[in-house]
């Protein structure tokens, strides 16, 4: 096949956010220096979130600063309000991520604001882009498939935000299965809901390995179109306001299916199974990723 899937490295920044040890800036320079050498183009680098609140994500500036624009690459800033905005923009990311929960529950405790507080700050935050140039600007909603304290999302509540998301001239939309509930014919009737509330603006899929749906998930998707998926090195992930999270499904694992598949994504598999080794090691834990653990197939004769 000739067909290209566009992986995108969560793994500095969802990989690090429910971490109990604290890496070093040194260190998350590193780590995003190697995951560029196996063939990332674009990567989740920062949040601009409240280092108090989630102390794994102090020094987003100055990992940005470190990491000056370069052609083909895309270093990306989470964001999840109005002051978050401002310091992308000033932290100069080539993109900014905005954060949008499709229920109460989740918003009130992962940005202390309602979905529709949100829908509202993400409306205003783009429209006050930089009009010479500025930051590509992609829209994540977060909890697309299940909430933790709400239980089943309604698909309008979904529809919703891609809609006001689309209206509002955002680059791309992405669906997130925070907490890792979604199944492969959830994940297809999703993807076509969007694609009716948004035409034209790509769709960018996300999921976590809660139980054990994760690559199914990006299987189906890939399947109904998809071109663009998250991914973490190593399975790391979860977020800290998601009671029992788990790690996003492994770069190395979904590099592995496409790529036995004959699509390709750019990615050096052995480097990728180094590192997520190597990151695994750093954080005091063992690699989630099953083709971490395993290998590659066919193995190398030593």
């Amino acid at each position: 096949m000739s067909r290209h899937i566009e992986i995108v490295e969560v793994g500095p920044r969802d990989g690090l956010q429910n971490e109990k040890s604290l890496l070093e800036i040194d260190q998350k320079l590193e780590f995003i220096h190697r995951l560029e050498a196996a063939g990332a183009r674009r990567m989740e680098t920062v949040s601009f979130v409240n280092p108090k609140r989630v102390p794994q994500m102090a020094g987003a500036e100055e990992i940005s600063a470190a990491l000056p624009h370069q052609d083909g690459r895309s270093r990306i800033g989470l964001v999840l309000n109005e002051r978050g905005w401002d310091r992308c923009i000033e932290a100069r990311c080539d993109e900014a991520n905005i954060v949008v929960c499709a229920t109460d529950g989740f918003g009130i405790r992962n940005q202390a604001a309602s979905s529709q507080e949100q829908i509202a700050a993400m409306q205003a935050m783009v429209a006050k882009r930089p009009a010479n140039g500025g930051p590509s600007v992609s829209v994540s909603i977060s909890v697309a498939f299940g909430c933790p304290f709400e239980g089943e999302v309604a698909q309008e509540n979904v529809t919703r935000i891609v809609r006001t998301a689309h209206e509002a001239g955002v680059d791309e939309i992405a669906l997130c299965d925070t907490i890792g509930m979604a199944d492969p014919w959830l994940v297809r009737a999703r993807i076509e809901a969007a694609r009716e509330a948004a035409p034209g603006t790509p769709l960018r899929m996300h999921f976590h390995d809660t139980r054990n749906t994760g690559i199914a998930n990006a299987y189906a998707s890939v399947e109904a179109g998809i071109d663009i998926l998250d991914a973490s090195v190593g399975g790391l992930g979860g977020c800290p306001f998601a009671p029992n999270a788990t790690g996003n499904i492994g770069a190395e694992d979904l590099i592995y299916m496409l790529e036995r598949a004959g699509y390709s994504t750019g990615y050096d598999l052995d480097a990728m199974i180094e590192i997520g080794r190597w990151i695994s090691g750093l954080l005091g834990k063992a690699p989630t990723a099953s083709v971490t653990r395993a290998g590659p197939f066919p193995m190398k004769v030593a």
